[in-house]
């Protein structure tokens, strides 16, 4: 069978033969920068200190050896160290075309996780605060990373923790009785789903009113700071008033969630487990664990270079390592896994590492992981909830939303309403998900609302389009079932030495190297390379049917070319949906 890496192996083996013992492996080969120099590539450097001679002389007595020993390869160049091989077109094409159709939907996937289970703990908003642009990227990350490692072959386990207590919240409740009393919005709404939204985004209007109001106001921060420990008492009017505004938070997150497809086997709710960190404290420092000092309760990590972490205030109130400390044994027990991922913000990596290094010391066993991304900013700047600079989940929704039902009416003006809404309501979800991925999650990104959804460059509406040009092509043809299956017959038996186009070629290389860009997300932890590949992917189509006919080639060339676009397509669906996003059948 002819897949790349089965080429690979063969060149590999043909190479060590040539050579007389195992010097070279297979993860010494490398992609040419120029396409012209061949498909495949050796640098001779590493060999070439063991034979005791210069990496051009290796290279040219390898190409000498190997001749035409190699089947699927044409042929074999070198160009100073570096040992060159092309791939013959139809080698490649049928096995790669017939794997792509008998994998469908599962090529690209493999077994490299072995079921090791990782636990990805992702979405850590918080309630009575707006859901905003920075969380979207969180959780964008969060669930292609789950996605990816499935695909990989892991047992992955996405959870995801609320902090629906602290200080945060008696800032809003505050401010709700002070400035909003008796308001309850949503009742007006045709719709839950809006009812739900809109009490969101009240909560998040009354934070900053609390938080601008309270910031020199030392009157107003004595009463939320007694609002806080009235809510902690778990009884009263306080406690009563914070179980129903939580619960208008927790059904904004979840209608978010489903539009979003994400899903979590499990949420944490942070409200579950300060009391159970507050029992735990005093063992802590019994065990010298913790400390404490000034009245308050530290964790002393001078001696690990990780600083000094308050966990308890002189005051009594609790700092996150109250609940992250019982959490992290909670979410141990309940699902034992191999590794523990944290995805959140790069502004908590050193908090992380004191925790971490707390719950190696308690005695935890699992891997613990920082998967730290960076912020995301406007064009005008960073945001802040405090003062509400953001651009919230909804209102980033529903511009891009409004955008895209203008631009769909202008290029179909036959399709109905709601035809037209649900296809801008995937363009504007895909965009959203698509501008928070394409990029490493170590890089800031400027979230520009007017090019998230142009249909040129390296945004999702480019890919979707692609994949919708090419279902277009199918339903230009008569029959398309029966053709269809008379395309699988032909494919069986095969018009493969018909693709002969250098695009073509270059085209069935981008689909060969598929499974490794997956395995490298893996590996890397990094789903921005699966949208790079991806773009690079579309573009290597459209430039290869703007310049080779398809439906008018002559019909052995016409099939094979379906064949290659039906490839191409279940690739480009594929990726797109490792990172969470659902392709259109029409554009």
């Amino acid at each position: 069978m002819y897949t790349l890496d089965a080429i690979k192996n063969t060149i590999i083996k043909a190479i060590n033969q040539t050579l007389g013992e195992n010097k070279v492996r297979v993860s010494d080969l490398v992609y040419p920068p120029d396409k012209e120099m061949g498909d495949i590539s050796l640098p001779c450097f590493n060999i070439s200190k063991e034979l005791g001679k210069t990496p051009a002389e290796v290279a040219q007595s390898l190409v000498s050896g190997l001749g035409s020993t190699i089947d699927a390869v044409s042929s074999i160049n070198t160009a100073g160290p570096y040992l060159n091989f092309k791939i013959k077109t139809t080698s490649l094409a049928k096995d790669l075309i017939k794997e792509t159709s008998r994998q469908s939907h599962d090529y690209g996937k493999n077994k490299s996780g072995k079921k090791k289970k990782i636990m990805l703990e992702y979405s850590n908003a918080n309630t009575h605060k707006e859901y905003h642009v920075g969380h979207l990227r969180n959780i964008s990350y969060g669930d292609a990373l789950n996605r990816v490692f499935t695909a990989n072959g892991y047992d992955s386990i996405p959870v995801s923790y609320i902090n629906d207590f602290g200080i945060h919240v008696a800032k809003t409740l505050w401010a709700l009785n002070e400035y909003f009393k008796d308001q309850e919005p949503g009742d007006n709404k045709p719709s839950s789903a809006e009812a739900t939204a809109d009490k969101g985004e009240f909560l998040a209007e009354v934070y900053v009113k609390g938080a601008q109001e309270s910031k020199d106001n030392e009157t107003a921060k004595r009463m939320i700071e007694g609002m806080m420990k009235k809510i902690e008492t778990r009884k009263g009017l306080e406690f009563e008033l914070w179980q129903k505004t939580r619960d208008w938070s927790i059904a904004q997150f979840d209608k978010i969630y489903t539009e979003l497809d994400v899903k979590f086997e499990h949420i944490f709710y942070e409200s579950e487990y300060i009391e159970a960190g507050k029992k735990l404290i005093p063992k802590l420092v019994k065990k010298g664990i913790l400390k404490e000092s000034q009245g308050a309760v530290i964790a002393d990590l001078e001696e690990f270079d990780l600083g000094v972490l308050v966990v308890l205030r002189s005051d009594g109130t609790a700092t996150y390592p109250v609940a992250d400390i019982p959490l992290a044994g909670a979410k141990q027990k309940k699902f034992k896994a191999d590794t523990s991922a944290y995805i959140v913000d790069i502004a908590q990596s050193l908090y992380l590492k004191q925790l971490f290094k707390i719950l190696e010391l308690i005695g935890h066993k699992e891997e613990l992981k920082h998967l730290a991304y960076e912020f995301v900013k406007l064009p005008g700047g960073a945001m802040s909830s405090r003062t509400g600079n953001i651009v919230s989940y909804e209102e980033l929704k529903q511009k891009l939303v409004n955008k895209a039902i203008k631009e769909t009416k202008e290029r179909h003006s036959d399709w109905d309403e709601e035809k037209i809404k649900a296809t801008a309501i995937t363009l504007a979800i895909s965009a959203m998900k698509f501008e928070m991925i394409k990029v490493s999650a170590k890089a800031i990104i400027t979230f520009d609302i007017n090019k998230a959804l142009e249909f040129s460059g390296y945004t999702a509406a480019y890919l979707l389009y692609t994949v919708a040009r090419i279902n277009s092509i199918f339903k230009k043809i008569e029959n398309r079932k029966q053709k269809t299956e008379n395309r699988k017959q032909k494919t069986e038996n095969r018009y493969f030495d018909k693709l002969k186009e250098i695009s073509e070629h270059e085209l069935l290389m981008q689909i060969s190297k598929y499974p490794e860009v997956v395995k490298r997300a893996g590996e890397k932890m990094d789903p921005s390379g699966i949208s790079k590949f991806l773009f690079e992917l579309a573009q290597g189509f459209n430039d290869y049917y703007h310049s080779v006919p398809v439906l008018k080639a002559e019909e052995d060339i016409r099939e094979a070319r379906l064949a290659l676009l039906q490839s191409t397509k279940t690739v480009l669906e594929n990726g797109l949906g490792l990172l969470g996003i659902t392709t259109l059948e029409e554009m």
